[in-house]
């Protein structure tokens, strides 16, 4: 079965891309490889997302904020989908992606700004990780190979 690279865009590349890398990598389909990256990417990870991520059973070595940068050199795995799951990252000029991959915008809000307790912030990071996962469900679900950029914008939207 051919495994499809999905790559995660945010801005600081330390919560939503970081839980879209994992869950879309641990998918119980296998058909994702996933990635994660930032245009300006933190230095750590949150450390609610990288709970919810090693829970997930994603590598903890794996975890790291990168630039979006690594993935737009020759030898980098060439993309099949580039998602945005920030506004910031979604209204930002991107590299150029070889291969022409499908791309989606699936805004999120921000769970490393909710303040309260942790029990709060964990919270606020695992409805993005549920809402995340439906989306990459719906993704699953697809026939891949039959999937273009509009149907791709539709998960989007349900």
């Amino acid at each position: 079965m051919k495994q499809f690279d999905i790559l995660f865009l945010c801005t600081h590349n330390s919560a939503r891309s970081v839980l879209g890398e994992a869950l879309a990598s641990t998918h119980a389909s296998g058909k994702f490889v996933g990635y994660s990256a930032g245009s300006t990417p933190g230095t750590t990870v949150n450390p609610f997302a990288r709970e919810l991520a090693i829970q997930m059973g994603y590598e903890e070595s794996k975890l790291r904020s990168k630039s979006w940068d690594e993935f737009g050199l020759p030898d980098s795995p060439k993309m099949d989908f580039i998602i945005t799951v920030c506004d910031d990252a979604a209204g930002e000029v991107c590299p150029f992606w070889p291969g022409k991959p499908a791309t989606a915008h699936w805004g999120f809000p921000d769970p490393s700004r909710v303040v309260g307790s942790d029990d709060d912030k964990r919270r606020a990071f695992k409805e993005v990780m549920i809402g995340l996962k439906k989306r990459i469900d719906i993704l699953a679900d697809i026939l891949v190979d039959q999937l273009n950029s509009l149907s791709l914008q539709e998960i989007h939207h349900k």
